[in-house]
């Protein structure tokens, strides 16, 4: 059982092999970026609670849904005690139940593409704006524990331009589904 009162980058490797349920779709986590609040630049809590991130400074084990880039909804599910802002970031996964419905939501791609990325996985995943502070314990989210501990490795964040070289980047080595540049897999 992870303990989502603990900080983000304690958390996020715990949360690679876990699957996520939602809206019909199932997706193992292979790669997650951690977030920490006030101490991170790159994170959306960096300057404080705001309308868009309040969430994040709720209780943690519920989901941050927000619209990225003005089109894409991405997810992070909130660490660290109520009030500091912390959380993962969903950056991909593997479908594994549900395959049809995630192929209906991002078209026709490559299997290991369908929740490259973390728009890719909301789409897969349908998040919505209206899923932002749901608990990952059900209804609408359900978080499966892993079967057993994936090998993982960290190293810097992506597709960001602050605090982009903290290593707060976590993903299983050699999976189809991680993200990436090349030669930062």
């Amino acid at each position: 059982m992870i303990d989502f009162s603990t900080t983000a980058d304690a958390v996020a490797p715990q949360l690679l092999g876990c699957a996520l349920t939602h809206a019909g779709v199932t997706v193992r986590l292979t790669e997650v970026e951690a977030y920490l609040g006030a101490e991170d630049a790159a994170a959306h809590t960096y300057r404080g609670i705001t309308a868009r991130n309040r969430a994040m400074f709720g209780p943690g084990g519920r989901m941050y849904v927000y619209l990225s880039y003005g089109i894409h909804r991405a997810g992070n599910i909130v660490c660290a005690p109520e009030g500091v802002g912390q959380g993962c970031l969903l950056r991909a996964g593997e479908i594994i139940d549900g395959e049809e419905i995630a192929w209906q939501r991002r078209g026709d791609v490559p299997f290991h593409r369908l929740a490259q990325g973390p728009g890719n996985l909301g789409s897969a995943l349908g998040l919505d704006l209206a899923d932002n502070g749901a608990p990952v314990t059900g209804p609408d989210f359900v978080l499966h524990p892993r079967a057993a501990e994936p090998e993982w490795v960290r190293g810097p964040r992506i597709g960001i331009t602050k605090n982009a070289e903290a290593p707060l980047r976590f993903w299983i080595p050699g999976d189809k589904t991680v993200s990436g540049r090349r030669g930062r897999r």
